[in-house]
């Protein structure tokens, strides 16, 4: 039975009694019979040549093509290995078996180049992976056929004669000298022609040109090798007919060396001279820098400058290995009498040209302990840093010291210039009682205040005098009273004019206090009911008030109380002798 021809069969079996003679009873039933599949069929391709276009621009690692050989039986039974039998084929592509659609899926291992190659022929190999020994004698399971494949032409990029390339050019060369030159040449048949020009993202554009028909580069600013040594520019190459088609490479350019630096002493540093360093000892080595490159290494020499009068102080010794030794000429040096010297020396390079400079040492004389290993030479400052106290600190102290100064100074200032006021507070305003630094005489000082002015209030409007101060009253006594006599009471009519002169000013002007209480008047008037308690009355009639009441009002009190007490005894015992002696 072959499953490939038919695969399903229904067979009906029929069952009879007695034998099968006439009049037995009989019986069918259906068997449907599934015939499974083995490995009996070799694969086959459907043709034994096919045919395929590839163009050459076509990526390599990417699938060109697929084939397909077919295999009548099932399962694992079907499947197929596909390979490359032929080396000029398994060179350039490469095929993969897809397991699920059971096809060779072709892909490219090389770049394809129209112009080298334009055909190539793959023999393509299908195996079955699974073959049952038993089924050998139908022949092997495999099959191959044959794959021509057309490479197409396209228009391609220009293509440089080489991957990178490596020129060189010496430093201070001239603009316009030439570096080197790039080639590109067009890879299709028709060679079409090719233009160059740099990169202009790359920073080697200002330094760098091409000509865009030949490919040569030139420099077209100076080249300094100590400030960049190495350049790397990008030459880009397109085809005239197609500037869409770019290609590119990569340029670097060495610049050479050209001994255009003077060697230099390698100390910024002051030279250390002890006081009591001996002749002929050697103080310090130099050795000197170059910026230039010297391909079989540095030669420097030293000496100090010719035509000049010879140094009494130190000497230099060229050691013949780069370096030179400074030593002492004579003894007793003393930072009292000399602290600085300088000595300048002369470094030659060994460079075609040769070239030198002269560089000024500084030489500082200190005093160092015995041996001259630790040197104690410092400044000032360098004593104050060594204590602890930088430069900053120090000017940071002054300046703290100088503003307490000047708050101190403008707080005395201020103190001495602050003026108290004339009434201590609004609560402690006892009607017309004016508060002044300084005290008067009392009752019996009659030279405070002139008199005159209050009896001539037309002196007293031309003299301006104080109007703060009160006129002295005498007092009038009927007799003479603790052992002096009283002046003569003055002209009661001028002082009131007056007072009320003053009166007036004191309304009409608007500059003054608001508060009747801060003006100060000379005259308190009369008709008070409770008297007055001036001094400039006491000379006139005594009020008949009696101040007992004031006992009562605590110890306060208790001293007013007593003086006015004794008034009133001294007043009543007056008014008894008057009319005594009037009677």
């Amino acid at each position: 039975m072959d499953r490939e021809a038919r695969e399903h069969y229904a067979v009906v079996i029929q069952a009879k009694d007695m034998a099968g003679q006439v009049g037995g009873l009989s019986g069918s039933t259906t068997i449907n019979i599934t015939l499974t599949d083995v490995n009996d069929n070799p694969p086959k391709f459907q043709q034994k040549n096919y045919q395929l276009y590839v163009p050459e621009s076509a990526q390599v690692g990417k699938p060109v093509g697929k084939i397909k050989a077919n295999d009548e039986d099932l399962g694992i039974n079907a499947e197929i290995k596909y390979s490359l039998i032929n080396p000029e084929g398994a060179a350039m592509f490469s095929i993969a078996t897809d397991w699920d659609t059971r096809e060779g899926i072709i892909s490219l291992k090389k770049p394809l180049n129209y112009e080298r190659k334009k055909t190539y022929t793959l023999q393509i190999e299908g195996v079955n992976t699974h073959v049952e020994p038993r089924f050998s004698y139908l022949g092997p399971f495999k099959d191959t056929a044959t794959l021509k494949i057309t490479v197409g032409d396209v228009d391609e990029a220009p293509v440089f004669s080489m991957d990178y390339y490596i020129m060189d050019v010496y430093e201070n060369a001239q603009i316009g000298t030439e570096v080197g030159a790039v080639t590109a040449r067009d890879p299709d048949s028709k060679n079409s022609p090719v233009r160059y020009f740099i990169d202009r993202g790359e920073h080697g554009e200002k330094y760098f040109n091409v000509d865009m028909d030949s490919g040569v580069i030139k420099i077209t600013q100076s080249l300094d090798r100590e400030d960049i040594p190495w350049h790397n520019i990008t030459v880009m190459a397109s085809e005239v007919d197609n500037p869409s088609l770019v290609s590119r490479v990569p340029v670097t350019v060495q610049v050479l060396d050209v001994n255009d630096n003077p060697p230099e002493i390698n100390t910024d540093e002051e030279v250390i001279v002890c006081e009591s360093l001996r002749p002929g000892q050697v103080i310090q080595t130099i050795t000197a820098v170059d910026k230039d490159d010297f391909a079989n290494g540095q030669r420097f020499s030293f000496s100090l400058p010719s035509g000049i009068p010879v140094n009494p102080n130190f000497t230099l010794k060229d050691n013949k290995d780069n370096t030179a030794s400074i030593s002492t000429r004579r003894r007793r040096f003393s930072q009292l009498v000399q602290e600085l010297y300088e000595l300048p020396v002369v470094v030659w390079d060994g460079g075609e040209p040769e070239l030198s400079s002269t560089s000024t040492l500084t030489l500082r004389v200190c005093p160092c302990q015995r041996g001259g290993r630790l040197q104690t030479c410092q400044d000032k400052m360098g004593l104050l840093s060594s204590a602890g106290l930088s430069t900053g600190a120090l000017i940071a102290i002054l300046l703290c010291i100088v503003i307490l100064l000047a708050i101190v100074v403008l707080f005395i200032t201020l103190r001495r210039s602050k003026k108290e006021p004339l009434v201590i507070s609004e609560e402690d305003i006892r009607e017309n009682v004016v508060t002044y630094d300084d005290e008067g005489g009392g009752e019996e000082d009659t030279e405070a205040f002139d008199i005159i002015a209050l009896r001539n209030p037309a002196a007293a409007e031309e003299l301006k005098f104080r109007r703060d101060v009160r006129p002295e009253r005498a007092r009038q006594r009927n007799g003479p009273k603790r052992g002096y006599d009283s002046p003569p009471e003055p002209d009661q009519v001028d002082v009131q004019e007056f007072i009320k002169q003053r009166l007036v000013e004191a309304d009409m002007d608007t500059s003054g206090p608001p508060y009747d209480s801060l003006q100060t008047y000379a005259f308190e008037g009369q008709g008070s009911p409770t008297g007055s308690i001036s001094s400039l009355d006491s000379p006139g009639t005594h009020s008949e008030q009696d101040y007992n009441y004031l006992d009562d009002w605590g110890p306060e009190f208790e001293k007013l109380a007593e003086l006015y007490g004794e008034d009133m005894n001294a007043a009543e015992t007056d008014m008894a002798v008057a009319m005594t002696a009037a009677t």
